[in-house]
């Protein structure tokens, strides 16, 4: 358990936030900042560490008539966690350091935070064994904090981050502007912390993922940051193929196989191993299947019944809804369908999830039962851990999961879906000791597999450049630490990575 010790712990109330949003009335914005000792047991011995919480004033540079400095102005206050080993506040700085970020866009960092990689971690149960409120907090043996230093980091408008008094969170509410700000945290505490030549990596979850692509490449080009490694979990890179819209056939082929895992996970395919069954959906989807999809209205119609017939029997949905809707059940729609004879719905975060609705007539659920099932527990466990233990005090609501960062505005990509494999693949042709471990799980609805390995595969690297990827797969969701079996191999899979 963490040390009772605090050091410099406000009184309640106090804290960066507590006369309202986007800093206090009057005052010029300032660094609000705690910091904490603490003690864990992990990989068998005792690991003594600082916490040091709070929010971090973001200026940004301004240019006045003629191109003339006026200054740096502060445009927003971040929220950021870091873990650095030692009880004496002194720094290692030889020793890697990781910055995590979930994704969204509008998620805080609190899953990998309190899921994953921090010294502390939720106990919620899991599929089936759900824990009831209030849930708990747990020490974190397997906490990457044992090989790496920690950064959590809380996009603008999420967690506790907020733009300043009278700034534009729109600013930040957006790929570039998101990129830039997130940037700007990752060089200031870098440098504030004397940890330059420290080892250092991105750790991004779904749409942080698609942040940390875009990062790695522009730390290089805007600070001369080069990094070691990403570790990119259900990583969203490329739009084509998650995007159901007009005649783009892509996401159905990239679900297919994900489509067949849940099937298969909800006993529609019998006693049938589950690897045989992605073994023959991956198959599929990559050959005949896109080949059926390219086809269109040209199929015969024995062409047409042999291909309904076998998207039936991998997808556990009926022919006769297979053929109604043309080939290509949509991912929340195959989420309502699967199961709906036993008037349960299906988790797109995690298909093991199951939930209920009110009309089990309607064509989609009217939320995720997984998400419904996750946020609580790690709600209430950041919202008592930040206060009780880090000694961080703010009356501003610690946003885990919001829609206030919408419209995303993703103008980069005009007339064309998201794609950050090119960033990526700079970033590892101009730094070719780059890294990067991606980790996917079979039943994770949100950001398939089967698209994972289509993006890696039209990375634009040269071939001696492969060997520095790694993809790891676990019998779980999008956050698939909330499985256990899977948290353990995740998180050693992740020591190894960092400490390689």
């Amino acid at each position: 358990m963490p040390d009772d010790e605090r050091r410099d712990a406000p009184a309640p109330g106090a804290g960066a936030g507590a006369a309202g949003e986007g800093g206090r009335a009057g005052e010029e914005p300032a660094d609000d900042l705690v910091t904490t000792q603490h003690s864990v047991r992990a990989g068998g011995a005792e690991l003594r560490y600082t916490v040091t919480a709070g929010r971090l004033v973001l200026r940004v540079e301004e240019h006045g008539d003629d191109d003339k400095f006026t200054g740096a102005a502060a445009k927003a206050e971040v929220f950021v966690a870091a873990y650095t080993a030692g009880a004496d506040g002194e720094q290692d700085p030889a020793r890697p350091v990781t910055f995590a970020f979930n994704g969204g866009p509008g998620s805080s960092s609190v899953w990998l935070h309190l899921g994953l990689l921090g010294p502390r971690r939720v106990l919620m149960g899991d599929a089936g064994a759900l824990l009831p409120p209030p849930y708990g907090l747990a020490d974190n043996e397997q906490t990457l904090l044992r090989h790496s230093d920690l950064v959590f980091i809380d996009p603008v408008s999420t967690g506790f981050s907020r733009a300043v008094k009278g700034g534009k969170p729109r600013d930040f509410h957006g790929y570039g502007g998101d990129i830039e700000s997130v940037g700007e945290v990752i060089r200031l505490w870098t440098t504030r912390n004397g940890r330059w030549m420290s080892p250092k990596y991105l750790c991004g979850e779904s749409y942080g993922a698609t942040r940390a692509a875009g990062l790695a490449r522009h730390l290089q080009e805007r600070y001369g940051m080069y990094l070691n490694g990403l570790i990119l979990i259900s990583a969203f890179l490329d739009g084509q193929a998650l995007e159901f819209s007009g005649i783009n056939d892509e996401p159905y082929v990239a679900y297919l196989p994900t489509y067949a895992a849940i099937a298969n996970y909800h006993g529609k395919h019998g006693g049938q191993p589950l690897a045989e069954v992605i073994a023959e959906a991956r198959e599929y989807a990559g050959g005949e299947y896109r080949r059926v999809l390219a086809r269109g209205s040209r199929l015969t119609p024995g062409e047409r019944a042999a291909a309904v017939a076998r998207v039936a029997r991998l997808t556990g949905l009926s022919e006769d809804y297979v053929d109604r809707v043309n080939l290509r059940p949509e991912h929340v729609r195959f989420l309502t369908e699967l199961l709906r004879e036993e008037r349960r719905t299906v988790g797109r975060i995690d298909g093991r999830f199951l939930g209920w609705e009110a009309d089990y007539g309607k064509e989609t659920w009217a939320s995720d039962p997984s998400i419904d099932a996750i946020t609580g527990p790690y709600a209430a466990a950041l919202n008592h851990y930040v206060r009780a233990e880090l000694g961080y005090a703010s009356d501003l609501p610690y946003e885990v999961l919001t829609d206030r960062v919408r419209p995303w505005s993703f103008k980069e990509f005009e007339a064309r879906h998201v794609h950050v494999l090119d960033k990526l693949a700079e970033a590892m042709r101009a730094n070719p000791h780059l890294r990067v471990h991606v980790d996917c799980g079979y039943y994770d609805a949100a950001t398939p597999f089967a698209a994972a390995e289509h993006d890696l595969a039209h990375l634009a690297i040269p071939p001696e450049l492969a060997a520095n990827i790694d993809v790891a797969y676990y019998e779980a969701g999008h956050m698939m630490y909330v499985h256990e079996q899977s948290r353990l191999e995740q998180s050693a899979r992740l020591a190894a990575f960092v400490a390689g």
